[in-house]
């Protein structure tokens, strides 16, 4: 590991409610999380205005139908000081194509060649229209391996010190550009929310990223602390899991969708506003109408399906009641709060809801041991609607938790592979959103908005729209 200057400032002290799971940058969603703190990047992200940008890479261009040229920026480093080739990043991404399903999802495996220092040939294995975009995606961060499921990075952190599940340290990237800026960093995971925020007010933090809503006029009275909200690409959403002998009739996943009353729900978290669809508002290929509450329609669709109400009001069909489990995950503190409202809403239509909070929400998902799930994700983290609805709801998709199939769905997001166009991608994604509307593997619930709290020496720093930049190159200039 390089060593980096020594620097006069104390530690920035930054808490979250996660962390990345490891170093490893091909497993699970460990890219995303190294790229959120400030240890890797993309050859393409997404900017402060959702706007697609190189990174690493200068430019991308179409050589072939399946075939593409990246020309790499010149004068990059790895953080111990090896220059950035295309045949060390060519290694990266090779490792992680062998080892995370969740980068097939746009242009299934990826074949890389370094034709010279800088240029790199990519050949996909289904066609994608614009590869930019299948860059920015977040288990592609650029790397070169080291051996044993570590990597060199290029972002302007380095890990100093990693303890699994609690803390990783990170001393500036000497070798990206501006480092004398910037100082050490304790990144500090919280179990919850709620203890981060007291933390803050203890003055044990600088940026607390993720605060609970329901503390928010609290913390605001604090003349010490600059809180900020700001929207996201997130949406929650509930998955329902499709397998479940409950919920394998579409009849009473689309009573549960009108059930969900997401005026309600927004109230609960103090910000955001109903989901129209499976993406944020500000992006043009959202929905433009909120998705729809209506009861009356709700227990009709629940009689038609033979589930009938009981002397107490709660739905039963030959002996059985209808009682299903919801899950959801402490990390992000608003879906705890939803999961009690999401409770009482199904029993107003008679359904009765069991509810757990899980630590490891993916596994748990992905064992399928659940009927409802709600689930915070980022939609369009590359600027585009395509990876969400690959990597999540295609037939057999490696993150499809509601394990959904629908041959008819999955020949809408053909389209994506042969379609170029910025407009028609969009009406693309307008037409397999209908689909998802009728078939309802997912009901859409909440566009949030996040909070962010800072100390007096960063009350400049600007939260991004998303969790995935939460320490950048320009955190020095905040402070």
């Amino acid at each position: 590991m390089a060593v980096s200057p020594v620097f006069a400032d104390e530690p920035l002290r930054v808490g979250a409610t996660y962390l990345t799971s490891g170093i490893d940058p091909a497993k699970g969603s460990n890219g995303w999380a190294l790229t959120s703190h400030g240890i890797g990047e993309n050859l393409f992200t997404v900017d402060k205005d959702g706007k697609l940008v190189p990174e690493l890479a200068e430019k991308a261009e179409r050589t072939g139908d399946l075939t593409w040229t990246i020309t790499l920026t010149s004068g990059r480093q790895f953080s111990d000081g090896t220059t950035v080739t295309a045949a060390a990043l060519a290694k990266g991404f090779e490792n992680t194509f062998a080892n995370n399903k969740a980068a097939l999802a746009t242009g299934g495996k990826l074949a890389f060649e370094a034709t010279d220092d800088l240029t790199l040939k990519v050949t996909t294995e289904k066609p994608v229209p614009y590869i930019p975009a299948l860059f920015a995606e977040w288990p592609l961060i650029a790397y070169a391996p080291a051996g044993d499921g570590k990597a060199v990075f290029t972002g302007p952190y380095e890990i100093a010190d990693f303890k699994t599940d609690t803390s990783v340290t990170l001393q500036p990237n000497a070798h990206f550009a501006g480092a004398d800026k910037r100082s050490a960093v304790d990144f500090r995971k919280f179990s919850d929310a709620q203890t981060m925020s007291l933390a803050l007010e203890a003055g044990e933090l600088d940026l607390a990223f993720g605060l609970p809503s329901e503390v928010i006029s609290r913390l605001k009275t604090n003349p010490d602390l600059t809180i900020k909200s700001f929207p996201v690409g997130y949406q929650y959403l509930a998955f329902l899991n499709t397998t479940r002998p409950l919920l394998g009739d579409v009849k009473v996943r689309q009573a549960l969708d009108l059930a969900f009353d997401r005026t309600e729900l927004a109230a609960a978290i103090n910000g955001g506003e109903p989901a129209t669809g499976a993406y944020a508002p500000y992006f043009p290929f959202a929905g433009k109408q909120p998705r729809p509450t209506d009861l009356d329609k709700a227990a009709a669709l629940l009689d038609e399906a033979g589930w009938k109400k009981d002397a107490n009001g709660m739905r039963e069909k030959d002996g059985e009641s209808l009682r299903l489990l919801a899950i959801t995950y402490p990390q992000r503190p608003d879906l705890v709060t939803m999961l009690p409202v999401v409770k009482a809403q199904l029993a107003r239509i008679g359904v009765a809801l069991d509810t757990q909070v899980i630590e490891n929400i993916q596994q748990a998902a992905s064992e399928g041991n659940f009927d409802i799930a709600l689930w915070a994700q980022h939609t369009a983290p590359s600027g585009d609607p395509a990876f969400f609805l690959n990597s999540m709801l295609r037939s057999g998709a490696s993150l499809n938790y509601a394990k959904y199939a629908s041959a008819d769905f999955d020949a809408i997001l053909d389209r994506f592979a042969t379609e170029g166009d910025p407009e028609k991608r969009f009406t693309i994604a307008l037409d397999a959103q209908a689909k998802l509307f009728e078939d309802v593997p997912a009901s859409f619930l909440v566009s949030p908005v996040w909070y962010v709290g800072l100390s007096k020496p960063l009350q400049d720093y600007q939260p991004w729209g998303s969790d995935y930049h939460v320490l950048r190159a320009d955190i020095g200039e905040a402070r």
